[in-house]
Formats: C-alpha cells, sequence, structure tokens
C-alpha cells in the first residue's frame, strides 16, 4: 500500500470521519507491505499484509476480464496530468497496468479486486464493505460489477470524488442528489458531483 495514501483512509464503521494511524513493520521505498492501521475513535486495528489493508467483511472478489481496456477507464474520468488517485472498484481493477499507462503519476487504488490484482509500484489493494477513503479526497472512481449495482456502493463513491471530477460506473445511474449525469453508452455512465 502507498504510504501516502494512509491521509485519504477513513474508518468503514459508521461514525466521523478521522485520520487513521499508521504503523508500519515492514517498507519498501513508499510502500507499506506489513504494518498495522488503526482508527482512534473507534480504536478498530486492521493489517496490512503483502502491501494488502483489508478491512474485513469485503465481498468475493468478481472473476473476469475487466469490462472496459485501460485506456477506455482513463479517457472516461477525463483525468489529465500527474498526481492524486484513481480507484478502480470490482473486476475493472484488472485493467490498472492501462490506466497507469494512460495517467502516468496518478496513484491508482484497486478496491475488492479479482485475487490475481496484487500490490505493485503505482498500485494500492484495499479489501473492505464500502469505499473507505475520505470525502472529496480521490480524482475519479469508476466502478464495474457488484460495486456499480448497489446504490450504496454509488452513493459512497460519489461522495469520494472530489467536485467537478468523475464517476464513471455500469448500468444505469441511480437519483441521487448532486450527481450530475453528463453521459450514458454502452451500458457505463459518467457523471460528477455538484458541489
Amino acid at each position: 500500500m502507498f504510504l501516502e495514501l494512509t491521509d485519504h483512509l477513513r474508518c468503514p464503521e459508521d461514525h466521523d470521519e478521522a485520520y487513521l494511524v499508521l504503523l508500519p513493520d515492514r517498507m519498501e521505498n513508499r510502500n507499506v507491505e506489513s504494518g498495522e492501521i488503526g482508527c482512534p475513535i473507534c480504536h478498530r486495528t486492521w493489517r496490512i499484509v503483502d502491501g494488502v489493508l483489508d478491512f474485513g467483511g469485503a465481498p468475493s472478489a468478481e472473476r473476469g476480464p475487466s469490462p472496459l481496456e485501460g485506456g477506455a477507464v482513463a479517457a472516461l474520468t477525463g483525468l489529465s496530468g500527474p498526481g492524486g488517485y484513481i480507484v478502480l472498484a470490482g473486476p475493472v481493477a484488472i485493467a490498472w497496468e492501462g490506466v497507469a499507462e494512460a495517467l502516468p503519476g496518478v496513484q491508482v487504488v484497486a478496491v475488492n479486486p479479482p485475487a490475481e490484482v496484487l500490490p505493485r509500484p503505482g498500485l494500492s489493494v484495499l479489501r473492505a464493505p464500502i469505499l473507505p477513503l475520505k470525502r472529496r479526497s480521490m480524482r475519479a472512481v469508476v466502478l464495474a460489477g457488484r460495486w456499480a449495482g448497489a446504490r450504496r456502493q454509488v452513493e459512497a463513491a460519489a461522495q469520494v470524488v472530489l467536485p467537478g471530477l468523475r464517476l464513471v460506473a455500469q448500468g444505469e445511474p441511480p437519483a441521487i442528489a448532486g450527481l450530475e449525469v453528463l453521459a450514458t453508452a454502452g451500458g457505463w455512465w459518467v457523471a460528477t458531483m455538484r458541489g
């Protein structure tokens, strides 16, 4: 897990956002290979093992190829320039290498990816029941599979994206206050959050 991602993580429990505290055991360059992360509000702790931060309670990983190629994912997000993070939740995380290639300098965060997607430089892997990320902290979020079909997950993703930037998902866009759908095509939709 990329060390600086810690600043953007939040506890998945239902309470106010707060910083999480990281105690790394082993690091390689700027990546935490093992350690523990904890919440100062509810006092829960989680382990980082082989670079993967597992908050517990994650649905089983969906298998199969990415529904989109990495270049297409990057294009739908509308991102340009380095810096920040893009979230790929569900089976779309298979396309992470193409996304990283199309968006140099942007860190990729895979949430509940297929089992074969493992942490690498430029790729952090999280397992959680809901996006464990702070509000307004990510440059883009892309949802596929079960993640895209669950209203709770779409609402969480809409809160994670920085204002004016994009949320991309499979399926039909739900009616969520502040969610402005920009386009729909081929079973995908692209939206921004107002304010």
